[in-house]
C-alpha cells in the first residue's frame, strides 16, 4: 500500500460475517494481530478508515475500540488508522494523495489479495467488451508499484477521466455505470 511506515502492520481486511457474527471472534483476530505485531517487534498496526464509515471497509469504530486513531487523510475523505506502539506514525505516501492519473480511460489498480478481485475482473472485462468501454486494468504485484499508488489502495483503486472514483472492490455493473456517466 501506498503507506509510509515500513515497520507496521497493515490490515487489509478484517471481517466476521453470517452467523460467526458476535461471537468475539473480530476481537480475538485482532487481538491476535495486535500481539504478534508486538511480539515481532512492529512499530504498530494500520489500517485504511473513512472519515464516514464506507461498507467496503473494516469497521473503523471496532478498531478505535482497541485504540486506533487516524493518523493521516486525503481529501476524497479516507484516512489512515493506526495504533503506535513506539510514539512512531505512519502516513500515507505523497503521491497516494494526488487522486489524479493522466489516463482519462476507466483505470483499475488491482492486486490479488482478495478472492472477490478475480470475480470483480471477470464482470468488468466483460461488460468494457461488450460496450466498448476502454479499460486499463494495471495488476499491483511489486512493492515498488504499491508505495507508488497515486490513490489510497486496499487491493483495488478505480479512475475514471483521470480522477479517484473509489477503493470499493465490489464494483457491480450498476456501481460501474454511474462512474461511467460522469
Amino acid at each position: 500500500v501506498p503507506i509510509l511506515g515500513d515497520n507496521y502492520y497493515y490490515i487489509y481486511c478484517l471481517w466476521v460475517s453470517g452467523s460467526y457474527k458476535g461471537k468475539g471472534y473480530g476481537k480475538l483476530l485482532m487481538e491476535y494481530c495486535l500481539a504478534d505485531a508486538r511480539e515481532k517487534g512492529k512499530s504498530g498496526v494500520c489500517m485504511l478508515g473513512a472519515e464516514k464509515q464506507k461498507a467496503w471497509l473494516a469497521d473503523q469504530s471496532f478498531a478505535k475500540k482497541f485504540g486506533f486513531g487516524a493518523v493521516d487523510a486525503v481529501s476524497h475523505g479516507y484516512e489512515l488508522l493506526a495504533l503506535s506502539f513506539d510514539g512512531t506514525t505512519p502516513r500515507f505516501a505523497p503521491n497516494a494523495k494526488k487522486g489524479r492519473i493522466e489516463s482519462r480511460e476507466l483505470t483499475i489498480y488491482y492486486d490479488m489479495q482478495c478472492p472477490f478481485v478475480h470475480q470483480n475482473m471477470e464482470i468488468i472485462k466483460r461488460y468494457c467488451g461488450e460496450n466498448d468501454v476502454p479499460v486499463s486494468l494495471i495488476r499491483v504485484d511489486t512493492l515498488q508499484k504499491a508505495k507508488e499508488l497515486p490513490c489510497v489502495f486496499n487491493n483495488w483503486g478505480v479512475f475514471y477521466k483521470g480522477n479517484f472514483e473509489t477503493v470499493n472492490l465490489l464494483l457491480d455493473i450498476a456501481n460501474l455505470k454511474r462512474i461511467l456517466k460522469k
